[in-house]
């Protein structure tokens, strides 16, 4: 089952699974960076917490702009980020990223059902 996600999480997150950005468990290297790492629990924590909690969209695009802020400038210049805030920014990223696109499909299938009623 391991051999699974080592295989497909770096593909699906697109992830560069570069060892110096990685976290280590026991001497093995986490299948996907730190950053995506972050991303991925925070979806799964969306996922749990979705039923429950229903922040403003304003929100969840304002958590996401840590990241982006990071790995610009990590992108841009020299500074190079440590995997904890790695993690913290891919986690708001992630959770705002897949709140964004859970209420998307909610919605277009909410207007999509109530505008075939009218037809």
């Amino acid at each position: 089952m391991s051999s699974f996600f080592y295989r497909w999480l770096p593909i699906f997150f697109g992830c560069h699974c570069r060892a110096e950005r990685s976290f280590f468990l026991n001497g093995r290297q986490f299948p996907i960076c730190a950053r995506c790492t972050g991303e991925l629990v925070g979806i799964l924590i969306l996922g749990i917490t979705y039923g429950i909690c229903h922040p403003q969209i304003l929100y969840a695009v304002l958590i996401m702009i840590p990241m982006i802020i990071d790995g610009g400038i990590q992108l841009l210049t020299t500074y190079e980020s440590n995997n904890i805030r790695r993690f913290l920014t891919g986690l708001f990223f992630g959770y705002g990223l897949f709140y964004l696109f859970v209420t998307s499909m909610i919605a277009t299938y909410w207007y999509g059902y109530h505008f075939a009623k009218m037809l």
